[in-house]
């Protein structure tokens, strides 16, 4: 598999399939989104030809996201050629969940393993409000379609400063509490088009902790405080389930990153929050050799950076989270 210059192993690709969502979440992009136009966008021929490819350099990990995945027509097939490339051992979906109650056992067949639902609150009046149209029962059918069809659910939950960082999260956490689900609470990160609204309200680790044990009590450490992937996981006692922080603002986790995000409009991001990217559309749509490609993929993850500079204020402006597949 691919090292960067820092000798970390990058095994782990995300694949924004369309920056298109059927939701306008605050602290995503605004409400009067403009989305790129269908020639813009890889193709499902493009993106299996890519995937193979990252197989073929040893990624172990792929993960679908948006924009909303589950808009893209060809998702299923895309599940299920991914499943077949020898060395990728897991294949997940992030997704707002309006359509999963349709889409998690057909997903589930092709070979899904694990769906993250994003989820910040349970209370219909402020889904409503957070999403400026959803209605969460959709999301809660639409878990119960992805627990039926055996997925491991994690939920994703964004929490905002006087919007859902108290009762909201609480009853969120509640869920471990009836559920093997892992509830993953993420600090805002600052984007070019909301940066304004996203600086203004992070909720830091360990705020949300400080409401979560006035509520439940001390939480259990798990995994004996090793990150799983990029989140600090505990448990309430006696839960099922599970309970994680993911803070690259507070806490970030570069040093242990693996990943590198391969956008709708196909190119390949080589850190979240920097604006550095490699064009591997152009290279497609120019003919490059199966060959050539590779040389560019791992030529591009050789310089991917040691991690982000929030620190010195140093916030990315050419996209926003939609455009970049979280």
């Amino acid at each position: 598999m691919p090292l960067d210059k820092y000798q970390r192993q990058i095994d782990y690709l995300r694949v924004s399939l369309t920056d298109a969502c059927n939701l306008r979440c605050v602290y995503c992009m605004p409400e009067h989104m403009a989305f790129r136009r269908p020639a813009e966008l890889l193709t499902d021929a493009e993106l299996v030809r890519l995937i193979s490819l990252f197989g073929r350099l040893g990624f172990k990990k792929i993960r679908f996201t948006g924009g909303e995945p589950t808009l893209r027509r060809g998702l299923i097939e895309l599940v299920r050629h991914t499943t077949k490339q020898a060395g990728i051992r897991q294949v997940g979906l992030t997704t707002n969940g309006l359509l999963l109650d349709q889409l998690a056992q057909p997903l589930a067949e092709a070979g899904l393993t694990t769906v993250n639902v994003s989820l910040d609150t349970l209370d219909p009046t402020r889904f409503r409000e957070l999403t400026r149209w959803g209605n969460v029962r959709d999301v809660l059918e639409g878990l119960s379609a992805a627990t039926a069809a055996g997925l491991r659910v994690k939920l994703n939950a964004v929490p905002i400063r006087g919007v859902n960082d108290t009762a909201a999260a609480v009853a969120l956490a509640e869920l471990t509490l009836k559920n093997d689900w892992q509830v993953r609470f993420i600090e805002m990160m600052p984007f070019a088009n909301n940066a304004d609204f996203q600086t203004g309200q992070i909720v830091r680790e360990t705020e949300l902790r400080a409401h979560l044990e006035t509520a439940f009590g001390a939480l259990e450490p798990l995994h004996d405080g090793k990150l799983d992937g990029e989140a600090r996981m505990f448990r309430i006692p006696g839960a099922p389930g599970s309970i994680g922080f993911i803070s690259p603002v507070s806490t970030p986790f570069c040093a242990a990153c693996n990943r590198v995000r391969l956008t709708a409009d196909g190119r390949l991001r080589l850190c979240l929050l920097r604006d550095d990217e490699g064009d591997v559309r152009e290279q497609l749509r120019r003919g490059a050799t199966d060959e050539e490609l590779e040389t560019l993929l791992r030529s591009a993850i050789q310089r991917k950076p040691w991690g982000h500079d929030l620190a010195s204020d140093l916030i990315p402006a050419s996209r926003g989270m939609s455009e970049i597949g979280g």
